[in-house]
């Protein structure tokens, strides 16, 4: 009964129901990033992670992969929300510091160099970890998964505590 009390806490998605416009944006853009790895091998999957030197460059873009299109996909569907967005926010933060921050060197990483190439290569980044904080602290809403997991997980308890 309690391990059932600290799920519903932890899914709690008594967020409002347009909270699935956050979802839907922020989890499609995971999704089609982590496609996108397996797609455009050596443009957006181990070929630029060779690029930027992160080593073992195949196994991190392939892994880096799956957790986008796991993690999207359980955004878009509101399951286990709060659980899928602590590992994009650390993929989003590593992204940020292994790409976008090098921008702020001389010789930067992009075309613009400077704060403001680095602004504009990082505005997607940046709305993206929003977006993974607004669900964590407001949760998925009543339109996901998880807000019908804890209404059937209430109705138990209810029903559990009448036959006490």
């Amino acid at each position: 009964m309690a391990g059932m009390r600290r799920w519903s806490r932890m899914l709690g998605a008594d967020g409002p129901a347009a909270v699935i416009c956050i979802r839907v944006a922020v989890g499609l853009v995971f999704l089609s990033e982590g496609i996108q790895k397996f797609l455009y091998p050596h443009t957006l999957g181990p070929g630029r992670f060779d690029r930027i030197g992160i080593p073992a460059a195949t196994f991190f873009a392939n892994l880096d992969g799956v957790v986008e299109i796991v993690c999207g996909t359980l955004i878009v569907l509101g399951l286990l929300t709060r659980l899928a967005a602590v590992p994009l926010l650390i993929d989003i933060s590593l992204a940020i510091v292994l790409t976008k921050l090098r921008e702020l060197r001389p010789g930067g990483f992009g075309g613009i160099q400077g704060f403001w190439g680095m602004a504009h290569d990082a505005r997607t980044d940046f709305a993206m970890m929003l977006g993974l904080i607004f669900l964590l602290w407001v949760g998925p809403g009543h339109w996901s998964l998880d807000s019908m997991l804890v209404q059937r997980a209430s109705e138990r308890i209810s029903a559990a505590d009448g036959r006490s």
